[in-house]
């Protein structure tokens, strides 16, 4: 796989002259030097006042594609990326904003080896990261939130048990129950959140807020994803687009929102483009959602 964006600048091509005005408070600004060579300008998120903030991140083929089945021998984002090093950048740039990292519990299994950290996906700016995210006034690493509604998890996943990043493992009753069975890490703790098959999106905002997180990271997979933006409380997405098409009738993931596309008659989301930026034949969009 050629890696076509090794080592570019995520390069701004255009930013919506319509944006909303400078929030009270937000989360970001200048980079460090360093990262700034790869991203250039500032990377702000305004922050709500009255929950914690929801930003999503995925990226996705020409054909939509975000996630394929769980027997690819990767199936994972890298896959659907061709591997591209900017969008790791841009994934890691997130990370080091958020107090919270959010995933489901498919995207766990087919990340074996993956571990929920900007250092994880840019080793060599690991101290760059480290340092933004204390002037920042932020801990070391985000918290890992897993939303399982069974418990079905290899607890020995190098993404449960990495040193400095606690874990929380969101799931129902049942699923607690299964996973008190099961091994866990000093640094995993297991929140029950519902009664029946499933975690509601209020039930894991709340789980967020109890952390004292103002700004949380989705990552997939699409599934959940669906569930906030139905319950109307994902505030930003950014996307990137790669110069591949899957040709997959059978993939297990797409993502539907482009600009000004609703997701279904009566609950949909109009969705205002923010802004893009180009690292070689890849895009990256930002979209914010409207309430």
């Amino acid at each position: 796989m050629v890696r076509r964006s090794e080592g570019l600048a995520l390069e701004p091509l255009w930013e919506s002259p319509g944006a909303p005005s400078e929030p009270v408070d937000c989360r970001g600004g200048t980079l460090p030097t360093e990262l700034a060579t790869r991203f250039p300008g500032e990377l702000t998120i305004g922050l709500c006042p009255e929950r914690p903030t929801i930003i999503a991140n995925f990226v996705s083929t020409l054909d939509g594609v975000v996630a394929l089945g769980p027997n690819e021998p990767t199936a994972g984002g890298g896959e659907i990326s061709g591997f591209s090093n900017a969008d790791r950048f841009m994934m890691a740039l997130l990370r080091a904003l958020a107090d919270v990292v959010v995933v489901g519990a498919g995207t766990v299994r087919v990340g074996r080896r993956h571990v929920w950290t900007a250092a994880h996906l840019q080793p060599a700016h690991a101290d760059a990261f480290a340092a933004w995210r204390s002037a920042l006034g932020l801990s070391p690493h985000p918290t890992l939130i897993v939303m399982t509604a069974t418990g079905n998890l290899d607890t020995t996943h190098a993404g449960l048990n990495a040193p400095g990043v606690p874990v929380i493992l969101a799931t129902t009753r049942a699923g607690a129950e299964r996973l008190s069975g099961l091994p866990l890490g000093p640094n995993v703790s297991v929140a029950a959140l519902g009664d029946d098959s499933r975690v509601a999106g209020g039930a894991l905002v709340e789980l967020i807020r109890g952390t004292g997180a103002r700004l949380a990271l989705c990552e997939g997979g699409p599934h959940l994803f669906g569930e906030l933006v139905r319950a109307r409380l994902v505030d930003e997405l950014f996307l990137t687009v790669a110069p591949q098409i899957a040709g997959r009738d059978d993939a297990v993931g797409r993502l539907a929102l482009v600009e000004g596309m609703r997701f279904g008659e009566g609950q949909g989301r109009w969705s205002n483009l923010a802004s893009i930026r180009r690292a070689g034949d890849y895009v990256f969009l930002r979209y914010r959602l409207e309430p």
